[in-house]
């Protein structure tokens, strides 16, 4: 019999609180580095590990195919946590695989738990019925979700509403064309953060910086979405490309870049300010 998780982590006006029978053994969904509230950041990593709970197995993948980027992001764990320690930053992680949910989608995103991934059917989601994928929402989706809530809560309480800084990796090549950025910037309609950290990047000749390459910040629903655009905070979600992090090298490299990246930051006028649209009229 598995253990009941009551009270089921869900922000405020998304699902009805209830008791949730946790099937899984304790699986648990993330991970709070902690650091100084007061410090201005919050560091998150939507896609850290590849793991998924031993009822899952595999998903009916080989397991070659975890390892991939449709599994996880590749060397973004190793980044985050040098990062945090580092600078002090608080951090959150999840520790399960995308493929089992993804968070960093809107709740009711069609994408959010994935039939087919970059030609990998996915036989452990093939069936996923809405009740499933209510369970996966609720046991692992929202906890993450909850973590980043109370994690800024506990920043805006220190007297300092934080920035997010979200962090991902990309696949050097994509459906046989290969990606000429090193690094890209997403971001929506708030330009406080990610303006002046692509003019940074951009200092360095060496690098080509992606500005909302190679995708879109604009996704509603998505973590910066939720947590940054509908409270006011200042955000920006970087992707680095996964060749440059594989090792422990290139991930010291990109940790102390990023690291440099957000001291300068910390300087930046207006970035640990709430401004919602409706107050400011702008989002710049």
């Amino acid at each position: 019999m598995g253990k009941s998780l009551a009270n089921a982590d869900a922000p405020s006006g998304a699902w009805p609180q209830a008791d949730v029978e946790d099937l899984d053994d304790g699986f648990v969904s993330h991970e709070t580095i902690a650091g100084d509230p007061a410090c201005g950041f919050l560091l998150l990593c939507d896609h850290a590990r590849n793991a998924l709970p031993a009822r899952y197995g595999t998903l009916g993948l080989p397991h070659s195919e975890l390892e991939r980027h449709i599994g996880y992001d590749i060397g973004v764990e190793g980044v985050t946590r040098k990062i945090a320690a580092r600078l002090g930053m608080p951090a959150v992680m999840t520790r399960f695989s995308r493929l089992l949910i993804d968070p960093n989608r809107g709740a009711d995103d069609p994408t959010l738990v994935m039939r087919i991934s970059d030609g990998a059917v996915v036989p452990g989601n093939r069936n996923a019925d809405a009740a499933e994928i209510d369970y996966r929402k609720r046991r692992f989706y929202l906890p993450y979700d909850r973590a980043i809530s109370e994690a800024i809560d506990a920043a805006i309480a220190a007297g300092k509403p934080p920035a997010l800084f979200s962090i991902h990796s990309f696949t050097p090549v994509w459906r046989g064309v290969e990606r000429p950025w090193h690094v890209g910037v997403l971001w929506d309609r708030d330009a406080r953060l990610p303006a002046p950290m692509i003019e940074t990047l951009r200092e360095d000749a060496g690098l080509v910086v992606g500005d909302n390459e190679p995708y879109t910040g604009e996704l509603e629903g998505d973590t910066m979405n939720r947590h940054g655009t509908r409270r006011g905070l200042a955000h920006a979600l970087i992707e680095v490309r996964q060749d440059l992090i594989t090792d422990e090298a290139g991930i010291e490299e990109w940790a102390n870049r990023l690291s440099a990246l957000l001291t300068r930051m910390a300087g930046v006028p207006g970035i640990n300010e709430i401004r919602l649209p409706e107050q400011t009229g702008s989002w710049t």
